[in-house]
Parts: structure tokens; sequence; C-alpha cells
């Protein structure tokens, strides 16, 4: 439980801003903590980046199947990233981003502000992640 409290730490020190980035952070993170068969990652790169990272709990291929990284500029914004293989991205929100997660290929959503169908629409690929990540 060492990551949810340093995560819950972050997010207490996350000073509110118009955008509601930290809301949509908290959201993800509130999300990640309901799936069975998934843990939860945190690296902090103060002034660079914060990453929390859902990583299945049992075995597999994959060390995590989903990225969500705190991109330190002000203000600050999100960047969601998947393996490209792991999920789809039927309505073309996200960017392909080759050889940009840990070196494979991935799908990147980036956030600026909270926006509540994209939220949606993320958990959405955060569940379909999970269940790759398990097969």
């Amino acid at each position: 439980m060492k990551n949810h409290k340093e995560i819950d730490s972050f997010i207490a020190q996350w000073p509110d801003s118009p955008d509601r980035c930290r809301e949509l952070f908290t959201r993800l993170y509130s999300f990640l903590k309901t799936l069975d068969g998934a843990d939860i990652d945190f690296h902090a790169r103060p002034g660079i980046t914060y990453s929390m990272r859902g990583v299945p709990a049992g075995d597999s291929e994959y060390g995590l199947f989903v990225m969500v990284d705190v991109i330190e500029e002000q203000p600050r914004w999100l960047s969601v990233c998947f393996y490209e293989q792991m999920v789809s991205d039927p309505d073309s929100r996200g960017d392909r981003v080759p050889g940009g997660l840990l070196g494979e290929d991935g799908i990147c959503f980036d956030a600026e502000s909270y926006d509540e169908s994209l939220l949606a629409y993320l958990c959405e690929r955060i569940n379909e992640a999970c269940r790759a990540a398990g097969e």
C-alpha cells in the first residue's frame, strides 16, 4: 500500500487549477483501484513527470497496461498511454507513438483539462488493456 500513500500525498499537494487535471488524475486513480487483477505503481521524477502505472497483479508478459503521466508544465497536463496492441481507439482520439511506450509502439491520449467524455473513454481503454494484460 506504499504506492497508495505516495499517490495520495502527491494528489494532496497538487494545487487547484481551473483546468481540473488533478480531478481527472484522481478519477483515473480511483478507477484503477477498482480493477481486479491490477496493482498500481508510482514513479515520481519531480520537475519532469509523475507516472502512475496500472500493472498486472499476476503473471503477464507486460510490465504495465496503462501509464498515466502528469507532465510538469504550467499548468500540469496528463498523457495517458497504452501499448498499441492492447487497446482499440474506435473514435481515433489518441495519437500513435512509434516506440513511445517503454520502447514499444503506443497510443497516447493527452488531456489538458477535465473532460467527462474523455474520462469515460479512457476508463474503457483501461479496462480493455487490463483484460489484455491478463490473457
